[in-house]
């Protein structure tokens, strides 16, 4: 056991909270797997449990490589990665399947594994803000400089991921501003910027109007979600409802695991909506410890920013870990009908390959932060991101 520990660096109760998370999540994916096997008549449930717990191994073994790496090659590395992310949205756009019925422009297929590069693209995008930051610490913002430099990256990748996937698109832009704001870039350029992204929003939802076949029912899609989460009718409605129904069953202590009824009936029950059937199994009590796990991670992530000892270092913590939080409280406020359905998983318990990847390189990324207390600003700045390429060809 010794061993297994002096080869795991960083904040060790990030690591336990990971493996509790994960650990936790076999049994409520295998339980709501049903649906997929009896309803949809998709594969077995024993099939789904081992496909995610393969997918939970190679997430492990991304969290263990990327927290080996010192968190200065992030800087730039992001630089490299971002004209690479930027064509996977564009082919993603061009080509993208359908994966159980879903939109068809969020995914692409590597390797019979659906990939959603949106994930991907906001990582990269997160630690790019971060860099540019760290890189202006002494100078004072301008403006128009900024436009280029960094608001022209930001508004590329949120406009291709935006026709496919406004939720993901809305979660990067509020952390990007977040980001800025605790970066320290001046809030009457924030609010500019703010009103500028409203604008084009209402911009692409009425060409979306006007010309419906360039991107048939992404609006409608939005519209009805909201229409439904006022009103209490359509799909997403129906969803709501038996998630609602399973919440009013498990009561206190929930009815068991394996238990549950509501999974049979409710769609995305093993991603979209799998606190709901947690909440059923193991009760009010269950839910409880799964938010309050969650915000234990949130108070470890801060513990990590106040030890950082570098202002890249900080803004990459919060770029990245702050969005896992921010995805696990929407994912619970759609299954709680606080929140319009917007398709987020529940971060390290749902199912699905690219959500757990992605969540465990952005957690990588922050055990490297917390286990490398001697890097230096100089350190990480002047790295120049081909040498980066070089050394790691090298």
């Amino acid at each position: 056991m010794k061993t297994i520990f002096k080869h795991i660096k960083g904040d060790r109760t990030i690591w336990a909270i990971i493996a509790v998370l994960a650990i936790f999540s076999f049994m409520p994916v295998y339980s709501a797997s049903t649906n997929l096997v009896y309803v949809v008549g998709n594969g077995s449930t024993l099939g789904h449990l081992v496909k995610h717990i393969v997918l939970l191994i190679l997430g492990f073994a991304i969290i263990y490589g990327v927290h080996k790496v010192p968190y200065r090659y992030f800087s730039g590395g992001s630089v490299l990665m971002l004209p690479v992310v930027v064509i996977l949205l564009i082919f993603t756009l061009a080509q993208g399947t359908t994966i159980g019925g879903a939109n068809a422009s969020r995914w692409i297929r590597i390797g019979g594994i659906g990939f959603q590069t949106s994930t991907l693209a906001g990582l990269v995008l997160m630690v790019y803000v971060a860099r540019y930051f760290a890189k202006n610490k002494e100078k004072t913002i301008n403006f128009k400089e900024s436009l280029l430099k960094l608001w022209t990256p930001v508004a590329i990748v949120l406009l291709l991921i935006l026709p496919a996937n406004f939720s993901t698109t809305a979660i990067i832009f509020v952390m990007v501003l977040m980001v800025n704001f605790i970066g320290g870039y001046p809030a009457k350029y924030i609010g500019f910027i703010l009103g500028a992204g409203i604008v084009l929003l209402s911009l692409f939802v009425l060409i979306a109007k006007a010309f419906p076949d360039a991107m048939p029912n992404r609006v409608q899609t939005w519209q009805s979600r909201i229409e439904s989460f006022s009103d209490g009718e359509g799909k997403e409605a129906y969803q709501v409802e038996k998630a609602k129904i399973a919440i009013a069953t498990g009561g206190i202590f929930g009815v068991g695991p394996g238990k549950s009824v509501q999974k049979n009936f409710l769609p995305q029950s093993t991603s979209d909506f799998i606190f709901a059937i947690i909440v059923e199994e193991y009760g009010l009590i269950g839910g409880f410890v799964i938010v309050s796990i969650y915000f234990l991670l949130l108070f470890r992530i801060f513990v990590v920013i106040r030890k950082t000892t570098t202002i890249f270092g900080m803004l990459l913590v919060l770029g990245v870990g702050i969005p896992i939080i921010f995805q696990a409280s929407i994912n619970m406020a759609v299954a709680t009908n606080l929140f319009p359905v917007t398709g987020q998983t529940l971060p390290l318990i749902s199912s699905g390959g690219t959500s757990i990847w992605m969540t465990c390189f952005a957690l990588g990324m922050i055990l490297s932060v917390s286990a490398s207390v001697e890097e230096t600003e100089e350190d990480i700045l002047d790295d120049n991101p081909l040498n980066i390429l070089h050394e790691t060809i090298d």
